[in-house]
């Protein structure tokens, strides 16, 4: 009888072309549907709980898929996944649930971080994992930005167009946690669904408004009239720096 397992996965992915699964792209979901169709002797999709783009990398992305029986304990279907991915994908997690879960649809919200390298230099082991932004930036003109998206706003203003129109736009955003280590600055949001760019737009307008690009008053406009704002210049910060750190549910 089929069983739904959930796992949770973590990659690096500056050599993938995402998560999702497209015809041309090598991505973090066709690797893994690939090793469960090896184990299983037949074609299972791996459904995720939101879509990564390229070069964002996951500490806990959630996935699940449905195996033809139980008859693997979840340890070893951890082993023989993982015997199978690339060393940039693993899967950390794994547990059976029932088949009303959906990784996607059963989920509350997620948590992005961001970091953000502000010295001169960037480490070379930071390399594809931190923006870097070489100015001493100002923390309270930071923390001052960050905290005026808190709360719930229609954020059409802060999304670009993946192609196909969304209905709603409006999302809460629970906290935005700013915290700074040495030359490392990291912002942490926390939504309860994020649209397509979303988490690297609000932290772009977050750093420009820092260094004088942008005023609060820009991100006022945009959040008192996303439509319009919509259809206008927009800055979505570097990809690399972007990390999947948790889905709830």
């Amino acid at each position: 009888m089929p069983a739904r397992l959930k796992i949770v996965i973590s990659y690096d992915g500056a050599t993938f072309a995402g998560w999702q699964s497209q015809p041309q792209g090598d991505t973090v979901q066709d690797r893994l549907e690939a090793a469960v169709q090896q184990i299983c002797g037949m074609r299972s999709g791996v459904h995720g709980a939101g879509r990564t783009d390229a070069g964002v990398h996951a500490l806990a992305q959630c996935a699940h898929f449905d195996a033809p029986d139980r008859r693997f304990s979840p340890a070893r279907w951890i082993s023989a996944l993982n015997a199978l991915l690339p060393p940039q994908i693993r899967v950390m997690r794994a547990v059976y649930v029932p088949k009303t879960f959906h990784a996607r649809f059963s989920a509350s919200g997620k948590v992005y971080r961001y970091r953000i390298w502000t010295g001169r230099v960037l480490p070379p082991f930071e390399l594809g994992r931190a923006w870097h932004v070489a100015t001493e930036l100002d923390l309270g003109r930071v923390t001052s930005a960050a905290h005026m998206f808190a709360g719930r706003h229609d954020f059409a203003g802060f999304a670009a167009n993946r192609g196909r129109r969304v209905e709603n736009t409006v999302r809460t955003l629970r906290s935005i946690r700013v915290r700074r280590v040495g030359s490392l600055l990291t912002l942490e949001f926390d939504c309860d669904g994020f649209l397509y760019k979303m988490a690297r737009m609000l932290t772009g307008s977050i750093i420009r408004t820092a260094i004088g690009k942008e005023s609060m008053r820009d991100i006022r406009e945009r959040l008192s009239h996303p439509v319009r704002s919509a259809n206008g210049p927009r800055f979505a910060a570097p990809a690399d720096g972007l990390f999947l750190v948790r889905v709830k549910y």
